[in-house]
């Protein structure tokens, strides 16, 4: 089968196209998987720049997100037929073969049903940035009707679903975005106010909106100054949660001083860590997602769809951090 291997750490040129054997169905609960699309994620980029989290165990494929047929199963599979279309996050952290390939064999445990409304371009984009979502939401800051909501990069993947679920869980959503492009987008998802944050002070404006007092929940999508900054916009007794590992010179006072509940979320810890009921959970949380989808209340945007030989391409789009949504790899379709 063709997939796109990572032979050592270094920038998109590190990325080859070859011919790799097609992976084979091992364990009773496996399941063969023709991949039709893979989603590209900023945490690939990462990956390729910075080393896998298994970093002696090169060359490997990246691509945590997925959608494709199942083509086999193992014997002892209950939840998946041949034919069945599926989407999930699973491998493509150095331990696991990744999505930027043909094939893939993953536990049926850890694989959820395609929406139906969605193709599989789509499909392919959504996992990893709506179980980030929603883990940040709604197990992290247990969001809840009524509270007001501040999500960094409301334009970008993860921003633009957690605009999407911070409404349907009946909050009142702010958002910073960069230019008037996304600030229109953010809004036709349901953002209630959008901040420029290059042109105004993003934590004077959440203040103004909210009387002062601060939101309930502040999603930190962007790390270093900004999660500094997102402390002194969230209410006293308020909720922040970040993405990414704050700066080592953070000052916590504003923190301690306001009794703010601050989490952390790693949505691929379940799978670095052998998690597997954290991963079924996440797969549980695409299967809700997908009634969401196909009851029109969530949508996936997608920027742009790269022909899978044209990955490294799409992480130097991902580096330069230009689009709205989502990048596709389109792999399997004709």
């Amino acid at each position: 089968m063709k997939a796109v291997l990572m032979h050592s750490v270094g920038g998109p040129e590190v990325l080859k196209l070859q011919e790799v054997s097609e992976p084979k169905i091992k364990n009773p609960t496996d399941v063969l998987i023709r991949i039709m699309a893979a989603g590209v994620n900023p945490v690939d980029t990462k990956l390729r720049s910075q080393g896998t989290y298994y970093p002696d165990r090169l060359p490997t494929i990246l691509g945590c997100d997925g959608a494709g047929i199942v083509e086999a199963v193992g014997n002892g599979c209950t939840r998946f037929k041949p034919g069945d279309e599926v989407y999930y996050c699973y491998g493509g952290i150095g331990w696991h073969p990744g999505n930027y390939a043909e094939f893939n064999v993953i536990d049926e445990k850890f694989l959820a049903r395609k929406p139906k409304t969605l193709d599989f371009n789509e499909a392919a984009a959504a996992p990893l940035v709506l179980i980030t979502a929603w883990e940040s939401l709604y197990n992290r800051a247990r969001l809840d009707m009524g509270h007001t909501v501040l999500i960094h990069g409301g334009g970008g993947g993860v921003g633009h679903v957690a605009i999407q679920l911070a409404k349907i869980a009946g909050a009142k959503v702010a958002t910073t975005v960069s230019t008037a492009e996304k600030a229109q987008f953010a809004r036709e998802l349901g953002a209630d106010h959008t901040i420029f944050y290059r042109r105004v002070n993003f934590v004077e404006d959440v203040l103004d909106w909210t009387g002062q007092a601060g939101v309930d929940v502040a999603l930190d999508t962007v790390g270093a100054d900004t999660f500094v900054k997102t402390l002194s916009a969230a209410k006293i007794y308020g909720d922040v949660v970040t993405l990414l590992q704050p700066p080592a010179d953070c000052d916590w006072k504003t923190a301690r001083i306001r009794n703010l509940r601050v989490g952390f979320e790693l949505m691929l810890t379940p799978m670095y860590r052998g998690l597997p009921k954290a991963q079924q959970h996440q797969a549980e949380i695409l299967t809700k997602c997908a009634d969401l989808f196909d009851q029109g209340r969530l949508r996936i945007h997608i920027d742009r769809v790269f022909a899978l030989e044209d990955a490294a391409a799409a992480h130097k789009m991902i580096m330069r951090a230009e689009g709205r949504g989502k990048l596709v790899l389109a792999i399997g379709q004709r």
